[in-house]
């Protein structure tokens, strides 16, 4: 398993907003991670990537225990992801967003950048060959020398999502890649996943938008802060438990 939780738990005070919270997910898959408005998903979501700090339970990756990992060291091990609202440097090129975001590989020392050695050079090169690479995966490649600013808002989301690829995850972690979005750019980005897991990369979504569903191998749903279902997606569209929570108790097909 690339992926597993147990018993994952974070308290704020008294407040339990993830409780005993178990998900798997195995190399190549898309799996689904929804659920109402204060569900706890993004909450998992920073516990997974040590921005939260866990407060019982285990979180192992690769068969390694990264509980108490911190941001960086996980996203080193290959985890990658993305935010609700996106952490672009807006006054960046799309292109120089992208190379931004390589710090981890290739590394060239101070002394490399300052004397612009042969070895700065080709890491450069490397960097910006790569970096196009993701720009023409994520359908950016022609935005290349815009200005992140000038970017329409789903192409905003986009650049996020290929600075988070600029890591080299072999997870990526997407929270709610569709917010915000009009249909045109909602299939586009849904495509843009499918080529995600071509390309070899696992993925693990937080969406509020049910249109994930058909991009998913598996659904887990989520409700204060503790897992109700889990299944494919028509399993999961047919469950009481998750039309309650999304519709309420009274709701009628």
């Amino acid at each position: 398993m690339l992926l597993e939780t147990r018993a994952l738990t974070k308290r704020f005070g008294g407040l339990r907003a993830v409780n005993d919270f178990d998900i798997c997910v195995a190399e190549g898959e898309i799996v689904g991670l929804i659920g109402p408005n204060g569900a706890g998903k993004s909450t998992v979501f920073n516990l997974i990537t040590g921005v939260l700090p866990v407060t019982s339970g285990t979180i192992t990756f690769q068969g390694k225990d990264i509980t108490r990992r911190q941001p960086e060291q996980v996203a080193a091990l290959g985890i990658g992801r993305t935010f609700q609202l996106n952490p672009l440097f807006h006054e960046f090129t799309v292109l120089e967003n992208v190379t931004s975001s390589f710090q981890l590989h290739p590394y060239s020392s101070l002394f490399d950048i300052f004397f612009n050695t042969p070895k700065y050079r080709r890491n450069e090169a490397f960097i910006r060959e790569k970096a196009y690479e993701i720009l023409e995966l994520v359908g950016l490649s022609k935005e290349a020398d815009e200005l992140a600013k000038n970017l329409a808002h789903g192409h905003q989301k986009m650049l996020g999502v290929a600075r988070a690829l600029a890591t080299k995850p072999t997870l990526l972690l997407l929270d709610e890649p569709l917010a915000g979005m009009n249909p045109s750019e909602i299939q586009h980005s849904l495509d843009t996943i499918r080529g995600m897991r071509d390309n070899g990369i696992t993925v693990l979504i937080v969406e509020h938008n049910m249109q994930i569903l058909s991009l998913c191998d598996r659904v887990v749903v989520i409700s204060f802060g503790e897992k109700i279902c889990e299944g494919s997606p028509a399993e999961v569209r047919a469950n009481s438990e998750v039309i309650s929570a999304y519709f309420g108790a009274d709701y009628v097909c």
